[in-house]
């Protein structure tokens, strides 16, 4: 069972993951204003490096889920207790929306916005269902076989996932909750967060069943 720093880790973790997507669509709204695609480039490669870094970094000291679909991937998996597990879910929602306040706080932003961006429907559904298992099924497969090379295998999914999905890969109930409190690129409407979760959660489930088996590690 890892203690406190892992929890703390993982708040600090979430927290820089968010800073770098909210700041990074900012930084690309203002330097390609009427450029969506150049401004969702620049937001996909800086999260995609923010993982990578991230990743390499807190890996060793608590896992570095950021996400509660990892987390409870993990559970599932009878790698972390439920008590553990509900702190790491905790440290991540709480990580993540300080990560927004600290990305407004760095462009001379109201700190708390409140998000005007649509994000629903069946597509949007889909999509989140679809980058979810996507990211889930990477850490799965190369935990049994490419353990060293996770930073950089979930970094080039996230990125891909930006683009190959209608939604631009939320993938994550933390991340899609904390983006509701911004009104910037990175936004969503605080009605549109319940759905993307759902399918966020279903996604986790199956990945569950496929992947969680009682003789192997995930």
């Amino acid at each position: 069972m890892r203690g406190p720093e892992a929890l703390l880790a993982e708040a600090l973790g979430t927290m820089a993951l968010l800073a770098v997507v909210v700041g990074s669509g900012i930084m690309g709204e203002m330097l390609a204003p009427g450029l969506p695609a150049l401004a969702l480039l620049a937001n996909a490669a800086a999260t995609a490096a923010g993982l990578y870094v991230l990743i390499t970094l807190i890996g060793p000291i608590s896992g570095a889920h950021f996400n509660p679909c990892v987390t409870l991937l993990m559970l599932a998996g009878r790698e972390l207790g439920v008590l553990q597990a509900t702190g790491y879910v905790i440290a991540q929602v709480l990580g993540a929306i300080a990560g927004v306040l600290l990305a407004h706080a760095m462009f001379d932003q109201t700190l708390l916005q409140i998000g005007t961006q649509v994000r629903t429907g069946g597509p949007q559904w889909l999509s989140e269902c679809i980058a979810t298992a996507g990211l889930l099924a990477t850490i799965a497969v190369a935990r049994r076989h490419a353990a060293t090379q996770i930073p950089q295998l979930v970094a080039g999914y996230i990125f891909a996932a930006y683009w190959f999905t209608a939604s631009t890969s939320f993938a994550n109930p933390a991340v899609t909750l904390a983006r509701a409190f911004t009104d910037t690129f990175a936004g969503i409407r605080p009605q549109d967060v319940a759905g993307f979760v759902l399918a966020q959660l279903a996604a986790t489930s199956v990945a569950a069943l496929l992947f969680v088996g009682k003789s192997s590690k995930l």
